[in-house]
Formats: C-alpha cells, structure tokens, sequence
C-alpha cells in the first residue's frame, strides 16, 4: 500500500517538470559525477585495499572464505579480471573447507564471472558440474546465472534461429527465478519486470518499476539497472525524452557506485550523437570505452567498438568544421585588429595634437589665472587704499573741525589771558604779573582740556578702541580707567598709532613725554600681547576698520 503513493509522486515530478528541462538539467548532474568518477573510483579502491589488508592478517579459513566473497563481490562490476582472481581463491579455500555449500556457492561465482568475461562455454561446463540439488538455498542464484549466460548469449547470436533459441530457454529460467525468489526481493521485481518487457506489456512493466524505484535509497548499483529497464521500455513505447532521461539517471547512478560494467552510458552517447550533441556523445562513448577497458569487459568493449568509429567521425568532423571556423575568425580578427591598430594609430596623432593644444590652453588659462590673481590682488590693495583713504578722510574732517574749533577757542583765551595781564600790568602790579607769568596752571589747565578733547573726539571716531585694544592683551591692569577718565597715557600712545602717527618722537612730543618713557610704555603693553607680539600694533591698526 506503500508503494502507490511513492509511485504517485514520482510519476508527478517527470509529469510537472518539462521534459527539456529536466534532461538538461540531469546532463549537468551527469558531467560533473563524470568530473568526479576518479573519486568514486578511489572510495572503492580504499575499501578494496582495507578488505584485502584483512585478508592478509586472518588465519581462519571461514573468515578468509567470507572476505575472498565481499572482494569478488566487489570487483564484481569493477574489474572483472580481479573478480575472476578472487573466485578462484574463493574456490580454493572451500576446496580445503570441504564444505558442500561453500563449494557450490564459490563455483556459480566463477561461472558468473566468466560469463561477463564472455568465457560462454567454461561458464556453461562449470554450471553442468553442479548438482544444485545439493544446495537448495543456491538454486535462485543458479537460475540467474543461466538466464544471464543464456541472455548474453541471446544478445550476440549470429543468427535468428539461435537467438530464438538462446531467448527461449532464457523465458525458462526467467519463471524458474520468479518461482525461487521471494515476491518482495529485488531479483523478484527485476525479472518480473523483464518478464513484462518480453511479453511487451509495457505500461504494466512502467508502473510496477516506477513504484518501486522511489523505495530504493543507497544501493545505486540496483538503482542503475532499475533506471536502465525503465529506459528500455521507453524506447519500446518511442518516448525518447523519457528513455533519455532514465538512461542519464541509470548513468549518474552506475558511476557513483564506481561500476565498469554498464550500459546506459554507451546507449546516451548514441542518442545524444543522433540528437547533434557531438561534444557530449564522444565524451560518454570515450568514457564508456575506458570503463569497459579497465573492467576487460570483452562484450562491452566490442558493443563500444561498434558505434565509436561512428562518433568519433562525427567528432573529428566537428573539430574540423570548429577549426576551420575558428582559423576563419582568427584571419578576421587579425583584420580587424590590424584595422584597429590602424586606427589607434591615427587616433593617437589626433590626441598628441589634442594634448599639445591643450597644453598650450593650460599655459594660457595658468597665465589667464595669474593675471586674475594678479588682478585681484590690485582690486584687494585699491579696495584697502580706498577703504585707509574714506577713514583717512572721516579722521581728517573730524580732526580738521576740532582743531579750528580749538584754535578758535585758544585765540579767545590768549586774548582774555592778553587783557588780564594787561590789566595787572595797568595797575601796577609787577609782582603778580611775574607771579602769572611764572605760574603752570594755566598750560597743564589747556593741556588737561586739549587731551580730554582728543579723547573725545578719537572715541567719536572709535567707539569700541578700549574695549578692542583690551581683548588684545593677556593681562589689561594697565589699561584700567579712573572714575571720569575716558582714556589714560597708554591708550593715548596706541590711539595716536591708530591714527598713523606711530614715530615714538612725535607721540612724547605729542603728549608731552620723554621718549624713553614712551618706548617704556610700547614695550610693556607689546609684552602683554596674545600671539605674536610683532603683530600687535598691526592687530591695533585694524580695530574699527570700516567693514567692505
């Protein structure tokens, strides 16, 4: 009951993936197990190496009878040569057992072997030998080694009587395996199976394999020849794709399982030679031929040697018809590349000229640049000289209004001053006359009127000149005001400076100081400077700048 659900979802996989598709896709997976073959190949080398390092090590005969089997088993399909060897052993070691079922049972290896080998005549003396009857439990086995035998036979019969012939006695032994084996056994299902493709009941053969081929897991040898009996009943119902697609799997399958001794391969690379797939077709024959070689499988090898002479015409064609293509594309693209040199010579000459013009438009728009920047510096130095210029003239017409207002003032004093020395002198008064002239209070009263007019007249023009000039020092203690005071000696030494007047003998003149006392002053206000101590009477110069 298990089986038809199985069934039923493989049957849906090939039904829901498009035919091409899936036979493209199954020929990926067949290159690349190919690419891979000496790996598998390996693995069973490595299993065969470990089996026979056992063999070497036991003593007991039991025990070097059962593994003289496991390595015939597994030179079986891999290298008949060895598998013969190893029957032979086999043989012998049940020979010195003089046991009757291992006796029997190592001869039908031997007879097996030799029937794949095509030794026809000394497989079918050694199976005349055996009184099966001595052995029931090897009777199945038997059977298969006839009809196997026979079926070789079968296949290469010279003619159509004896082929009749061999086929008949092989439908014989066909019933008397399915008599021996249990309904459920693998052997039961395959000659089953068989038994339907022989009496062309195709579609009953097609469902009792493929419901069974899904319940198969690991054994790949047994998945290959299920995929290969599904393949032939394709062909005997013309579905090509499908026989196509179950020859690639029954291929993938007998090279993972590192078999030698195979079919399916031989059959895809003739189908895919009919289909135009040359490339693949010699490389699967090719294949084919050196399994067939290694495993001195003399029927496969003569099978091989049919159809590659065939293939490989077809290739060297191909290789030559490519060659001669690819001689014609080499001839055009040498054309095309000497063109193309040609034309890089040409499109080389154009862009040295293009280089040179450029160079001279560099030079040109470098000269262009340093004009500009040239130019720009001129703007930078008329707009500076403007800019001194408007503030030279705001300083000259507030100074110039000051100063007649001042000299009007000071002719007003002289002349009061003139009367009240006249009026002394008119009356006499020698001694306060000599007492005034003598007297300093006058001069320090004007000098004290003449700076605090100067202060405001310069903090008129410089509103902010204190507090500029004190974010210009670390420490500003010497710049501290007494109550009424706008500006004191120092600040006056850096206001005139503001001024342009930066002669240290017309600032003492100027303020009536020696002029060691106002390099004094310089110094010690230059060495409370932030940053550069040079730059701080051009920092000073800049305060109150009229904005561009």
């Amino acid at each position: 009951m298990k089986k038809i659900p199985l069934f039923l979802f493989f049957l849906l996989f090939f039904i829901k993936v498009p035919a091409n598709d899936r036979v493209d896709s199954l020929l990926i997976e067949l290159d690349k197990t190919i690419e891979n073959a000496n790996l598998y190949s390996q693995q069973k080398e490595e299993h065969l190496y470990k089996l026979k390092e056992l063999l070497r090590y036991t003593d007991n005969d039991d025990q070097k009878y059962r593994i003289c089997g496991q390595i015939y088993d597994e030179y079986r399909y891999y290298k008949s040569d060895s598998a013969l060897i190893y029957a032979r052993k086999k043989l012998q070691i049940a020979e010195s057992l003089n046991n009757q079922f291992n006796l029997i049972d190592s001869r039908l290896n031997l007879a097996s072997i030799m029937g794949v080998i095509g030794l026809y005549k000394e497989s079918m003396d050694l199976l005349s030998s055996i009184d099966i009857s001595k052995c029931k439990y090897l009777k199945a086995y038997y059977f298969h080694i006839y009809r196997t035998v026979y079926g070789f036979m079968a296949d290469y019969a010279v003619t159509s009587t004896e082929k009749e012939k061999y086929e008949k006695i092989v439908s014989d032994y066909r019933d008397s395996l399915l008599i021996e084996n249990p309904p459920n056994s693998d052997t039961h299902i395959i000659v089953k199976s068989d038994q339907l493709i022989a009496n062309k009941e195709y579609n009953k053969a097609l469902i009792h394999l493929l419901s069974y081929y899904p319940t198969l897991k690991e054994d790949k040898h047994t998945k290959a020849i299920i995929a290969y009996s599904i393949a032939v009943i394709y062909n005997k119902k013309k579905d090509r794709e499908l026989e196509k697609q179950w020859l690639i799997i029954s291929s993938i399958n007998d090279i993972q399982s590192a078999t030698k001794e195979y079919i399916s391969l031989r059959n895809l690379a003739f189908m895919l030679y009919e289909d135009g797939d040359i490339d693949r077709a010699y490389k699967y024959i090719k294949k084919s031929l050196e399994d067939a070689l290694f495993c001195n499988a003399r029927l496969r090898t003569y099978e091989i040697s049919l159809m590659m002479p065939i293939i490989d015409k077809a290739y060297q064609h191909q290789s030559e018809s490519r060659q001669k293509l690819m001689m014609g594309t080499i001839f055009i693209v040498s054309l095309l590349s000497l063109m193309l040199m040609i034309a890089v010579y040409f499109v080389y000459r154009q862009m040295r000229k293009l280089a040179l013009a450029r160079k001279k438009l560099s030079c040109s728009n470098d000269q262009l640049s340093n004009l500009n920047q040239e130019l720009s510096r001129f703007n930078l130095e008329i707009k500076n000289t403007n800019r001194t210029l408007v503030e030279s003239n705001l300083i000259k017409e507030e100074y110039i209004g000051r100063y007649m207002d001042q000299c009007s003032e000071y002719i007003d004093k002289l002349d009061n001053y003139r009367r009240s020395l006249k009026r002394i002198a008119k009356n006499g008064k020698a001694d306060d006359l000599y007492q005034a002239i003598q007297s300093k209070e006058y001069i320090e009263k004007e000098l004290k009127e003449f700076y605090h007019s100067f202060d405001i007249t310069f903090l008129q023009l410089f509103p902010r000149f204190v507090e500029e000039f004190k974010e210009l020092l670390i420490d500003d203690e010497c710049v501290q005001l007494k109550p009424g005071q706008m500006m004191n000696t120092e600040l006056r030494i850096y206001a005139l400076i503001r001024l342009g007047i930066s002669d240290s003998v017309k600032i003492s003149h100027f303020l009536r100081c020696s002029l060691s006392t106002i390099y004094n002053y310089r110094t010690k206000i230059r060495n409370k400077a932030k940053g550069v101590r040079d730059e701080f009477e051009q920092k000073v110069m800049r305060i109150g700048v009229i904005p561009e």
